[in-house]
């Protein structure tokens, strides 16, 4: 069992930046691939980056290369989402997940069996 906890949203006017935390309490965190998902009402959790255990590979979704960074510290149980050059439309909910997936990098939300509470990002134009 994990336990994942986000922090970090919030309210950013239009080129701005956040920072969004990912803490994992329970099992061994580095024995897991994660990732951030956002998802609209309605609509299906989408991958907007995605990390491997060592931390070494990282994945990107194409609207968000070059802006957002997912990283994470194995000795701290946390992972983390740099988040810059805020667009009104990455104003989502946005989801940590743990993956139990031995692929290095898990980019789909039904391979994810842990995630946190959410935590909302809202980019004002």
């Amino acid at each position: 069992q994990v336990q994942l906890i986000e922090s970090g949203g919030g309210l950013v006017q239009t080129g701005g930046s956040l920072r969004l935390s990912c803490a994992a309490s329970g099992r061994t965190f580095s024995g897991y691939a994660m990732g951030w998902f956002r998802q609209a009402p309605g609509k299906e959790r989408e991958c907007v980056a995605a990390i491997d255990r060592s931390g070494g590979n990282t994945y990107y979704t194409d609207s968000v290369k070059g802006r957002f960074t997912i990283s994470r510290d194995n000795a701290k149980n946390t992972m983390f989402l740099q988040m810059n050059s805020l667009k009104p439309e990455d104003s989502f909910v946005y989801y940590c997940g743990a993956s139990a997936v031995t692929r290095l990098l898990v980019l789909k939300a039904n391979e994810y069996s842990y995630w946190g509470q959410g935590t909302q990002v809202t980019v004002s134009s």
